[in-house]
Parts: structure tokens; C-alpha cells; sequence
């Protein structure tokens, strides 16, 4: 019995450190894209890092849903060799407990603003429309990760402008409030909006 017992503890010592590399292989993974700690370096990348569990996890559901568009893309950091691949595939790939261990681990890093170059009237006009139509979703500024949907304030303008483009056109799905209220602004105010939250540095 004690035998068996020992046995039985070495083989469940074995068990979580695979499961351990193979989080440590995914989160590596997700890095190479996404940059360290989910701090994206490239403008067409989002930063998911200080992201809540729930948008993350909800995000990766809707990949494998396929309610969100997934573009190829090469890997930016790491074996850059490898194939270009997407979203939709990686997610599809992934156990539901490595989606949970993936929403924890970047929910529980440090969401950092991305550093670029913006336009400051363009800026305090595009407070204003968030303020005014966005605030009750988006929380101080777009900044907060409780409201469970993405942070807004630092994201790369260049990601910004192509998912509010994908929204209006209907390649990925939101709510129909969120849709309606695209939908009626102009590209002057969208510009106006992308140049707020990038001012937020």
C-alpha cells in the first residue's frame, strides 16, 4: 500500500509539471505574438496584458465561434520562422482549461500604454465623444478591466481603427448598441476617438 501511494504521488508530481510546461509553452506561445507579459510592441497587435479573466477567456470563444475575424499573421517574436497562422486556429487548438490558464495569467499582469504618436486637438475632441457615448461601457477613459470589455485608453491607435472598421462592416459581431452607435459616427469622429485613447500614455 505505501508502495502504491508513493507511486501514486510521483506519477501526480509528473502529471503537473507536464501540465505546468504545457501552460509555459502556450503563455510563450501567446507571447510571441502579443509581446512579454501581453505588452505588444507592433501597432496591429493588441496589448491583452491587465486584461480581465472574462475578456480574455470570452475573446478566445469567440475565435473558436468564429464571431471574431482572425487574420494570419507571422509570429513577431521568438522562432519567427514558423508558419504565419491565426487566431481562429490557436484558439481551436486550445483545451478549456489552457483558455482559463491563459485569461488568469495575463489578467494578472500590468496592462502598459502603448507609445505613439497622436494628434492632442484631434485628442480633446475624441474625449469628449467618449464621454458622451462611450463612458457608460468603457470606464475612466476606456482604461478599466472591470467593465469586461478590453482596455480602450493606450491600445495602439493602427488595432483600434481596424476593429471599429470590422465592427462597422459586420466581419465581428457586438452589441447592437455598441454597433448602432459606430455605425452613426463619421471617419473624422472615429479618428477623433483613435487619437483620444491613444493620448493615454
Amino acid at each position: 500500500m505505501i508502495k502504491i501511494n508513493i507511486m501514486m504521488l510521483l506519477l501526480l508530481s509528473f502529471i503537473g509539471v507536464a501540465q505546468a510546461n504545457s501552460t509555459d509553452a502556450t503563455i510563450s506561445m501567446c507571447n510571441d505574438c502579443h509581446g512579454e507579459n501581453g505588452v505588444s510592441s507592433d501597432a496591429d497587435i493588441p496589448s491583452i496584458g491587465g486584461f480581465s479573466e472574462t475578456t480574455i477567456f470570452d475573446m478566445l470563444i469567440a475565435y473558436i465561434d468564429e464571431t471574431r475575424i482572425a487574420r494570419s499573421t507571422k509570429f513577431r517574436h521568438g522562432d519567427i520562422q514558423r508558419p504565419a497562422t491565426d487566431m481562429l486556429v490557436i484558439a481551436k487548438a486550445l483545451s478549456e482549461e489552457q483558455m482559463e490558464e491563459i485569461a488568469l495569467y495575463y489578467s494578472l499582469q500590468t496592462f502598459l500604454p502603448a507609445k505613439q504618436v497622436f494628434d492632442v486637438n484631434l485628442a480633446k475632441k475624441g474625449k469628449k465623444l467618449h464621454e458622451n457615448l462611450c463612458t457608460k461601457c468603457h470606464e475612466n477613459g476606456g482604461s478599466s478591466a472591470d467593465d469586461d470589455t478590453g482596455i480602450l485608453a493606450g491600445q495602439w491607435g493602427q488595432f483600434l481603427a481596424q476593429t471599429i472598421k470590422d465592427y462597422r462592416s459586420g466581419e465581428r459581431e457586438t452589441e447592437e448598441g455598441m454597433k448602432k452607435k459606430l455605425d452613426e459616427l463619421s471617419k473624422q469622429q472615429i479618428t477623433e476617438l483613435i487619437n483620444y485613447y491613444a493620448s493615454q500614455q
